[in-house]
Parts: C-alpha cells; sequence; structure tokens
C-alpha cells in the first residue's frame, strides 16, 4: 500500500462556465419547512459511503471532531433563492460552528447563517451520474457548482474520482472558483481544518482502491482505525523487545558481577 496521489489533471474539462455575468441571486436564511419533503435518492455507488466515513474517522482519532463542528454525509444544505427552498446534499461537508439542537431533536438538514456559522468545506465523488457535480446551471433548483460557489460561497470545493484517483480542488476567489494548486507532494491545504488532503491507494476493509486521505502539517499521513490499532500494537511490542532487551542487559551485567566475586544482592 503505497501513497497514490494524483495531480490537476485536465481540470474543468467537462465544466461549462456561463460567459455572461449574471446578478446575484436574492438569498435568505430561513428555516426549512417541516413539510418539506427532502431528497432521498440512492447512493448509486457503494464506495461513496465508505470514502466519506473515513474522513471523519481519521479526524475523530486524531480529536479534532468538537461538538460544534458539523461533519456529515449525504446531508441536506438548505437556503431560499428567489423564495424557493433549495436543497443540495454533498458527499461529504464541513461546517466548524453550528448551534447546537434543543435535547432530544434530530438534525434533519442545515441551513447556514441560520443555525449557525457558514459551510467550509463540501466534496463531491463522481459517480455513475456524473456532470451534476460540476452543474453552473443559474436557475432553479440551480446546480450544485452554481450552489455551493455563488449562493453558501463555501471556501473549499473538491471533486474526487474513486475510480482514477483524480482530485480537483478549488477555492473561492472572489466571485468564483479557481483551481488550487497542490504542493510538493500533490496535496491541497485546506485551511478550515489546518490539514492537508490527499489520494491514497490502498486497502480497507473490502475495497482496494483510491481513497482521500488527511495529512497534519508535518507531512504525516494520518491513520484511520486499523492502521492506529496497528501502530499501537507496533509500539507496545517494541517496549516489551525493549524491556527483555534490558532484562538480558541486566542478567549479563550481574553474572559478570558475580564472577569478580561482587554480590549482586
Amino acid at each position: 500500500m503505497i501513497p497514490c496521489v494524483q495531480g490537476n489533471r485536465s481540470l474543468m474539462q467537462t465544466t461549462s462556465r456561463p460567459v455572461t455575468s449574471i446578478a446575484a441571486p436574492n438569498v435568505t436564511w430561513e428555516p426549512l419547512p417541516d413539510d418539506y419533503i427532502l431528497p432521498d435518492d440512492p447512493v448509486d455507488n457503494l464506495s461513496q459511503p465508505l470514502l466519506a466515513a473515513v474522513l471523519r474517522e481519521i479526524l475523530e482519532l486524531a480529536g479534532l471532531v468538537e461538538p460544534t463542528m458539523l461533519i456529515a454525509t449525504n446531508f441536506g444544505l438548505c437556503a431560499t433563492v428567489e423564495d424557493k427552498t433549495v436543497v443540495k446534499a454533498p458527499d461529504w461537508l464541513y461546517a466548524p460552528d453550528v448551534e447546537p439542537l434543543p435535547e432530544n431533536q434530530t438534525r434533519r438538514s442545515y441551513t447556514p447563517h441560520l443555525q449557525g456559522g457558514a459551510v467550509s468545506v463540501v466534496m463531491e465523488f463522481i459517480s455513475d451520474t456524473e456532470g451534476s457535480e460540476y452543474s453552473v446551471k443559474p436557475h432553479y433548483p440551480y446546480g450544485k457548482w452554481w450552489f455551493y460557489e455563488r449562493i453558501l460561497r463555501v471556501p473549499s470545493y473538491f471533486i474526487f474520482w474513486p475510480e482514477s484517483g483524480r482530485l480537483e480542488g478549488y477555492q473561492l476567489t472572489g466571485e468564483r472558483y479557481e483551481p488550487q494548486k497542490t504542493d510538493e507532494r500533490d496535496l491541497y491545504w485546506v485551511d478550515s481544518l489546518g490539514l492537508f488532503l490527499g489520494v491514497w491507494q490502498g486497502k480497507k476493509a473490502d475495497r482496494v482502491g483510491y481513497w482521500l486521505r488527511w495529512w497534519d502539517t508535518e507531512g504525516n499521513m494520518m491513520p484511520w482505525g486499523t492502521e492506529r490499532v496497528a501502530q499501537v500494537e507496533q509500539q507496545a511490542e517494541q517496549e516489551r523487545q525493549r524491556a527483555e532487551q534490558e532484562r538480558e542487559r541486566a542478567e549479563r551485567l550481574a553474572e559478570k558481577l558475580r564472577s569478580l566475586g561482587v554480590d549482586v544482592e
């Protein structure tokens, strides 16, 4: 299992950007109507939940997940645009500062600026119905790209191709997303998390392929659960071996002292 990072190759190949300037839509932040039926589309790629879960798992094991955060998968982000409720559910999202829910209530969606702060990161994993991740449709029900860029104003947008391992990063610059550059290791810096994001090739559970992983500021790839267990076991074995070596050294020293007539007791 080796790191495998795929650089910014052929960015925006399938994106069609509007050539004329379109007036900013009128956006308000209203509570989701109680009778609003959230989309319940089936996941058309069984790898998507695994890819998303690993990203959160790594953050949790590193102690980086706080109760004030919202980290979710296929979870509805809401806005009211031109008096119409618009909901999009990215494959992975991160909002650092959300308001707690009243006791015994379940969060069924999230409306930024009403239920907490802005969303900082969204990710989409290219699936069998690829194309919507690049949609800049500027009218209702709006394309995903347009919604994240022009309505929610999410600073970081990532599009991942699980089959090829290609990862594209976009940073909100002014009004528009611009391709984000990677560092010399082909990793993207995610400022809101203080971590790097990149691609790794290997196996977890029954899936062999490309995965999104986090790297810390020192360039270390952060472990997920099974790797953390293996690390702990390896450290324990190293400690056992050191203790055994110390015991053997002490016995050799005691034997040498006894041969010299020294009472080691």
